[in-house]
């Protein structure tokens, strides 16, 4: 039986910069783009061309070689058209293959942040995919708040997501930006969504860790019909940060409930080196990795107690949910 693809999409160079403490250098975002295109990530997010001097160089060339060279930009302003938008044209001129537009979808949003009506708002949201697809690049647009959006305003932020869709954007990202929005919740729009017209193969989740469950919500999402996940390497991000690449990756393709169903682009090569991608990236932020990360964790596979230990030597399954060496780890006992 055939499997459904989902694809990774990864922003660790661009929502991931936002970390407190974090400030890539070209030579760091070099390195890590080649860490991700090495891993094999559908999408590599590289940064925001026109905003600050490094990301406008960083995008003079293509910087990934498999995976796909993203721009991420805002969706052109209210009163000023798709060709005299600056912030637009920096990024149809952008080396990249895609171009990943955040637009409101909270009418509060609206209001109080792009100070527009409703109907400029989805305005900009047609004529910046429509920029993008004539610039001949992929378009992809992050509904951002959409969780929060929808349980204020439902109408107005499937219309939001409609406008993305019908104007040709290749996803959808469906943002929980808060990070606030729970498991369930994340189930119930998304079918909604698709009830609404837009189908899972281009719809995709863009989650928050602010209550923990940013790779909850991100499997929800999964489950219930999206095909594309964003997230970053380690889950580093603002606040709290975003869905771990690095637990969600080994989560679907390890583990049947999601392995017997889906493929993505990581090979199970790729995947054994996991844990070392992991913490090259942590070496590159000069940092210390987390021990108890899931999967990749110097402890994530480490037994103490005596009758666990003994367990352990008899049979490592029985405190072991996968084989360590699938992700490039040891055991330790």
């Amino acid at each position: 039986m055939s499997r459904e693809r989902i694809y990774l999409f990864d922003t660790t160079l661009r929502d991931g910069q936002q970390t407190p403490g974090i400030d890539f250098s070209d030579e760091d975002k070099l390195a890590i783009a080649a860490l991700l295109d090495e891993l094999g990530v559908d999408y590599v997010e590289g940064g925001y061309p026109g905003a600050n001097p490094t990301d406008s160089e960083f995008f003079s060339q293509k910087r990934t070689h498999r995976s796909a060279f993203v721009a991420f930009g805002m969706t052109k302003r209210a009163g000023v058209s798709a060709a005299n938008d600056p912030g637009l044209a920096a990024l149809a001129q952008s080396r990249s293959d895609a171009i990943c537009f955040v637009a409101k979808s909270w009418d509060y949003h609206v209001r109080v942040a792009l100070g527009c009506s409703n109907e400029e708002n989805l305005d900009s949201i047609r004529a910046s995919v429509a920029a993008a697809r004539a610039a001949g690049k992929e378009a992809l647009v992050d509904c951002e708040h959409f969780f929060d959006g929808y349980k204020a305003n439902p109408d107005y932020a499937l219309a939001c997501a409609r406008a993305a869709y019908d104007a040709g954007s290749r996803w959808v990202v469906l943002c929980d930006t808060n990070g606030g929005t729970q498991p369930a919740e994340i189930r119930d729009i998304i079918a909604a969504v698709m009830a609404a017209g837009i189908p899972g193969t281009h719809l995709g989740i863009h989650a928050h860790d602010d209550t923990g469950q940013a790779v909850a919500n991100s499997l929800a999402a999964v489950e219930a019909g999206a095909r594309q996940i964003q997230g970053t390497l380690n889950g580093i991000g603002e606040r709290c940060g975003n869905a771990n690449l690095t637990t969600i990756i080994p989560t679907l393709g390890l583990k049947p409930a999601y392995a017997d169903r889906f493929e993505t682009g990581i090979s199970e090569n790729a995947l054994e080196g996991i844990a070392r991608i992991s913490h090259a990236f942590d070496e590159l932020l000069n940092r210390a990795p987390d021990a108890q990360a899931p999967y990749v964790g110097s402890s994530a596979f480490a037994t103490k107690a005596g009758i666990h230990a003994s367990a352990i030597l008899k049979d490592p399954r029985t405190y072991e949910h996968v084989a360590p060496e699938a992700v490039g780890n040891v055991r330790r006992v």
